[in-house]
């Protein structure tokens, strides 16, 4: 049986987590805690501390893991220790969220930096009316037009699918490159 293990990243409330939910079949181990904003205790909200992981069995043979990473920079140490051993990775991005697409460049970069995988970006809340549309979003991230930007809304199962099948599509096409 082949393992392919695949880390979903991106800025904090991006969606990697809903993502993850989406399409496997174990129930997710998360780290989500809630936090309190420093400025107004009432305010409260969960977020990844340590990563997220869920599977997918593809067939008899190939097994999917995700490990998703937090997304706040006060746990950014947790990144490099998630991304030993991807043979892939997609990087989240917020839609409505176009403050968020500096950070996302910068753990695009990060990724790439720890290791030469294949890589998507997920422009996720592509249902929401408010969601940039998919070029402007790949202007405003600087992507060469060879890299894939695929519309996602993480809360539905086909949306996810398809994401993940782009990168393992491109991590055996690089497994099979790799053997020649």
């Amino acid at each position: 049986m082949q393992t392919v293990k695949m880390v979903v990243t991106g800025p904090f409330n991006a969606g990697k987590t809903e993502f993850i939910s989406a399409v496997s079949e174990i129930d997710v181990v998360s780290t989500e805690r809630k936090i309190s904003s420093m400025v107004e205790k009432s305010v409260k909200e969960a977020t990844t501390v340590a990563m997220d992981f869920g599977r997918i069995t593809v067939d008899e043979d190939l097994v999917l893991y995700l490990f998703g990473t937090p997304g706040q920079k006060r746990f950014d140490f947790m990144w490099e220790i998630l991304s030993e051993g991807m043979l892939g990775f997609i990087v989240m991005v917020d839609s409505t969220r176009p403050e968020t697409f500096r950070e996302a460049r910068s753990i695009l970069e990060t990724f790439r930096a720890y290791a030469p995988t294949p890589y998507v970006v997920a422009a996720n809340k592509q249902d929401m009316t408010d969601a940039w549309e998919i070029d402007d979003i790949r202007h405003a991230l600087r992507l060469d037009a060879k890299i894939k930007l695929l519309p996602c809304t993480a809360t539905q199962r086909e949306p996810v699918k398809s994401v993940l099948l782009e990168l393992l599509y491109s991590i055996l096409a690089e497994m099979e490159s790799g053997e020649k």
